[in-house]
């Protein structure tokens, strides 16, 4: 017979943190201005964790005999939560936001503590499911970074070596090609989510959604952000319940969409333009079912890019079509199985935590005025989460971005440290009735915090098209302010609520760490109804202005009229802001807030005439302001 007494014993060690004695290792995490340091023991981390253990092994002592680690991407508030696991093995989550909770498995497993990411892991998907759903595509990327792009990188490098001269000449069989794509492919992949342990329940879990659900994915504006490797992985699944034909449609958009030199018209389109797309495509091409796609469409979707299959493949199809029993040539991949799901069934409709069913019968009883109560089998309502606090944050402003436009809610709240469950059912109230007065004239007309006359006299001129400056005395227009980001909050979803509907307006966004002032000039209205599409104009532009040690402007009129702005989906705008071009200025935040993770970045994607940023990286802002430009 034994005794254990694990509690003492962790109990014991998390007093160790307390000890700023004997430790022999500082660890110093978090950006510069939230930098903290915690002391810790090299024994206890060697003994605890192979990843700190392989760190130690590789940093000198100073001459206090203690060894400093810098980890300047996890955060505080995370690596103290990792802290406390290493000495005492207790991870507590209560009244954690769900995102901080994912961000934690995500740090544990990075730091190779197994046992934790694969807690954190089933935690996720048995009890936070519809979490995972509603974030899908900002979980599947990072994700999918982590466990598959390098090794899929390498399978193209490798095959792309293989097969340069085969795949450039459009008129030759890519047979050979395809076989070749499609083995080495399945193999480096397949390797390398098996050799992610540590994450291999979310990766069923999504691999699942995919799987059933691929809309989630290909109908969402985040679709032609997708990198190859990515594309690849969904278009080697046998089971992608989606019929052929549409797999085809979006794999051609998502390499036009990467090629915007490309003619918008395709009567226009040259040999050279279809080799650039073919060139682009050549991984995801071979791992298309073409012999599974009717006849009808193969005349109307697949012949007019018939030159990116080459001439082999094309002749095939034909003869398949003539003569279905003749053997062909080319690799006939066989037709994915698809099932006869309803496809999104019941995918939003979850279950209350709070509620149960006799609850809702009841409430169903209110909502029709019936003075008896339902029965269970009869009740005549079902519920559709909007929000959940526990998993899409506490903050009132939250509440109003999304539950913006519904009718018929409920909301409902368990009170602290009571039994009590209390509830409100909205109306649904006429519109009031509004004058034609100006409400509020010149309420909102009030001077940025950061730009000045100058820069409003060069951004006046940008408008205008002048190719001189405006004097001061001369500025045709002035600032009529719509939102500030310190006064209204650094939401994605606040900046499409509250712009809905101006046009001829300025975004200006402050860098944080640097001089930089960012922005961007639309001329159409902001639509807050959108559901991801680019927005038409020759005349929209994007700057940098000259600000500090910034000694001159950059302007970048747009190149590509048709992709001068993205207006996202509106279950994406809740992490993205005003988008121009495809990423040549772009505010977005996965964290609900521009400030803080780092998600705003200027990309040089040609569709805008220069960058308007040296360095390419990501960042976040200081503030940022959005005007309506008015006529004096």
């Amino acid at each position: 017979m034994s005794f254990k007494f694990f509690d003492k014993l962790s109990q014991d060690f998390s007093e160790l943190l307390n000890d700023e004695k004997e430790y022999n290792v500082v660890i110093e995490v978090d950006k510069e201005e939230n930098r903290k340091s915690f002391t810790s023991h090299s024994v206890v981390l060697r003994y605890r964790s192979t990843y700190f253990a392989k760190e130690l092994e590789n940093i000198a002592t100073n001459e206090n005999h203690v060894k400093t680690i810098i980890k300047p991407n996890i955060s505080a508030q995370i690596f103290e939560i990792i802290l406390k696991y290493i000495y005492g093995g207790v991870v507590n989550i209560e009244n954690i936001e769900t995102k901080l909770i994912y961000e934690l498995m995500i740090v544990a497993n990075e730091l190779e503590f197994e046992e934790l990411s694969e807690k954190l892991g089933s935690y996720f998907i048995e009890s936070k499911d519809s979490w995972l759903r509603t974030h899908f595509s900002r979980i599947y990327h990072s994700i999918f970074d982590r466990n598959l792009i390098n090794s899929t990188e390498s399978a193209q490098k490798e095959v792309a070596e293989n097969s340069t001269k085969r795949r450039l000449d459009l008129d030759e069989p890519s047979t050979d090609y395809q076989r070749d794509t499609i083995k080495l492919q399945s193999k480096k992949i397949k390797t390398t989510t098996n050799n992610c342990n540590e994450l291999k329940g979310l990766n069923r879990f999504y691999n699942d959604i995919i799987t059933k659900h691929p809309n989630l994915i290909f109908e969402s504006e985040d679709f032609i952000l997708l990198q190859e490797a990515e594309l690849i992985s969904i278009l080697e699944n046998d089971n992608l319940q989606l019929e052929e034909i549409k797999i085809w449609d979006y794999v051609v958009k998502w390499g036009i969409v990467q090629n915007p030199t490309l003619p918008k018209n395709l009567e226009e389109w040259s040999k050279e333009n279809f080799k650039t797309l073919k060139t682009t495509l050549q991984q995801c091409l071979p791992l298309i079912r073409y012999f599974h796609i009717s006849e009808k469409d193969i005349w109307e979707k697949l012949k007019p890019y018939k030159k990116i299959l080459g001439m082999q493949l094309w002749d095939d199809l034909n003869q398949r079509l003539l003569f279905p029993n003749q053997p062909v040539k080319s690799l006939v991949l066989p037709a994915r199985i698809i099932s006869n799901l309803e496809l999104f069934q019941n995918i939003n409709e979850r279950i209350s935590t709070i509620i149960n069913e006799e609850h809702l019968a009841e409430i169903s009883s209110w909502i029709d005025r019936k003075s008896t109560i339902y029965s269970l089998a009869n009740v005549p309502y079902k519920l559709q989460l909007i929000l959940r606090g526990s998993e899409d944050g506490f903050q009132p402003q939250t509440f109003w971005d999304m539950c913006d436009g519904y009718a018929g809610t409920i909301v409902i709240a368990k009170v602290a440290g009571t039994d009590e469950i209390l509830g409100v059912k909205s109306l649904v109230l006429p519109a009031r009735i509004i004058s034609n007065l100006k409400l509020f004239q010149n309420i909102n007309e009030r001077i940025s915090t950061i730009i000045n006359e100058e820069h409003l006299a060069e951004i006046s001129s940008w408008i205008d098209r002048k190719s001189t400056i405006y004097s001061l005395a001369n500025v045709p227009y002035k600032l009529q302010l719509i939102l500030r980001g310190s006064e209204d909050g650094f939401q994605p979803q606040t900046f499409w609520d509250m712009c809905d509907g101006y046009a001829g307006t300025i975004v200006i966004a402050k860098v944080a760490g640097t001089d930089e002032i960012l922005g961007g000039y639309n001329p159409l209205a902001w639509d807050n109804s959108t559901e991801g599409i680019y927005m038409e104009t020759n005349d929209s532009f994007i700057f940098s202005l000259k600000n500090g040690n910034i000694q001159n402007s950059i302007f970048s009129r747009v190149k590509y009229k048709e992709w001068a702005l993205f207006y996202r989906s509106s279950n994406s705008k809740i992490f993205f802001g005003p988008s121009f071009g495809n990423g040549e200025f772009s505010m977005n935040s996965f964290i609900s807030d521009f400030t803080q993770d780092k998600k705003c970045w200027c990309s040089n994607r040609d569709f805008y005439e220069k960058s308007i940023r040296k360095d390419f990286g990501s960042f976040s802002i200081v503030d940022y302001e959005v005007f309506k430009i008015v006529k004096k």
